[in-house]
């Protein structure tokens, strides 16, 4: 069981991880942590691990970032809490999530499915070489909803509509299982030629987005 972990890094992951473990009541700062927890930047990970003294188990919390970059430790595994975080919230944002632990040995695997549970996180396995694909769908899932949040948003300022109105939309589109429907799911080409008509003539440096992601909807949905 880890009874001592220090944390390096307080940033947005680094401090919901330091508020779980302070609620779980283990022990964050020792002369000699069985655990270091890197919590900084992904450039930052590889100057940070060679700064860390040989022995403890030393991990990461990116998604992007191999185990090699953790050299040279050898008892080492990653874990990347699947979550977004402000610097608003707490511990709470933890709850519920995943969490990608990543390691080279048994014993490293079950050290990062341990922290997982502790961080009130449910562990998966996932292979080093596969990061970037696995990362890419994180980001695609995250960042790039805020995207379409702020595309839509432009459009429906453009038409006079509250914005607002957007959230529960994109809320029960989620709650619905992410069951698609609207033009493309009926087949209504020219619905969607009439948007792009229209986006064309308010926003042109939407047009784009709209027709890839039109595109990429009937080539992904139909599988």
């Amino acid at each position: 069981m880890i009874n001592s972990i220090r944390v390096i890094g307080a940033g947005r992951v680094g401090a919901a991880v330091t508020a779980r473990l302070r609620e779980r009541g283990v022990v964050r700062e020792t002369r000699d942590p069985e655990l270091v927890l890197l919590c900084v930047p992904d450039a930052a990970i590889g100057e940070v691990a060679a700064s860390v003294n040989l022995g403890p188990w030393v991990a990461h919390t990116s998604g992007a970032t191999p185990l090699s970059t953790l050299a040279p430790h050898r008892r080492r595994f990653s874990i990347h809490p699947l979550q977004t975080f402000t610097h608003s919230r707490g511990a709470e944002q933890l709850d519920g999530a995943f969490a990608a632990v990543t390691s080279e040995s048994r014993e490293g695997e079950e050290t990062g499915y341990e922290l997982a549970r502790i961080l009130g996180l449910e562990p998966f396995a996932l292979a080093d070489d596969v990061r970037a694909v696995y990362h890419a769908g994180a980001v695609i899932a995250s960042n790039y909803l805020v995207t379409l949040h702020r595309a839509a948003s432009e459009l429906f300022d453009e038409a006079g509509a509250p914005a607002a109105a957007l959230e529960p939309l994109m809320t029960r589109t989620m709650e619905n299982g992410f069951e698609l429907t609207g033009p493309i799911a009926r087949g209504d080409t020219t619905t969607v030629e009439a948007h792009l008509e229209a986006i064309r003539s308010c926003k042109p440096e939407l047009e784009e987005m709209y027709r890839v992601l039109a595109k990429t909807t009937r080539t992904v949905v139909s599988r």
